[in-house]
């Protein structure tokens, strides 16, 4: 394990039809963004534990008991957490907290973006272990998709319209007012939007489209 000082967080929400990629539902019917989550939410566990750089936790919504969250935790090496907060900022910077009160650097990404890699992941955990306190990686749709932080603002995760294409912009000038080093990784794509599809299927074979449930 090349970086046992930073843990890397992945929120996921369980794959339940009509709760799960709403987004995506009426280009692939509510079981159809349900199972491209789960899919999603495979990959991407494949990708960070495979990678053996650091501990990974899954924090998990609505709860660690889901039958989902029982097989990710049967079938990958990381450690079961709750999501706790009223709204998706709160969650994050309770979870960002948990590990950095312990002195672990802490990175946190979602499962919507199937194109990171070990190389990114291990970009960002040296940027963090040398020379910035805070890394993101931009997503296209105006989010980002990866945030590292060396240590904790609740400032980073209040006061945001989360869902919107105005997240990226105003972390930004939440990390300007904080005047704290940062470095930002190359742009990706999310898989939100029936436009996304084409890179879903590039990353992860045929997407089954079960418009009829």
């Amino acid at each position: 394990m090349k970086f046992p000082d930073t843990r890397l967080v992945v929120f996921a929400k369980a794959p339940e039809a009509g709760k799960a990629k709403t987004r995506l539902i009426p280009a692939l019917g509510k079981a159809g963004a349900a199972a491209l989550h789960a899919r999603l939410v495979a990959h991407t566990l494949t990708t960070v534990t495979g990678t053996a750089l650091c501990p990974v936790q899954l924090w998990c919504a609505p709860d660690t008991t889901h039958p989902f969250f029982d097989s990710c935790k049967n079938n990958f090496p990381v450690t079961l957490h709750q999501q706790q907060g009223a709204n998706l900022g709160e969650r994050m910077a309770h979870a960002m907290n948990h590990n950095l009160q312990q002195d672990f650097n802490s990175v946190i990404i979602g499962t919507d973006c199937p194109a990171l890699s070990e190389a990114d992941f291990k970009q960002a955990f040296t940027h963090l272990q040398n020379d910035s306190d805070i890394v993101l990686a931009p997503a296209s749709d105006g989010g980002y998709v990866l945030m590292g932080l060396t240590h904790f603002s609740p400032a980073l995760f209040s006061d945001i319209n989360w869902g919107s294409g105005e997240v990226l912009a105003a972390t930004r000038e939440k990390i300007a007012v904080l005047q704290w080093p940062v470095i930002e990784l190359k742009t990706f794509q999310d898989i939100d939007r029936p436009e996304d599809l084409n890179e879903a299927e590039r990353l992860l074979g045929p997407i089954e489209k079960l418009t009829s449930a």
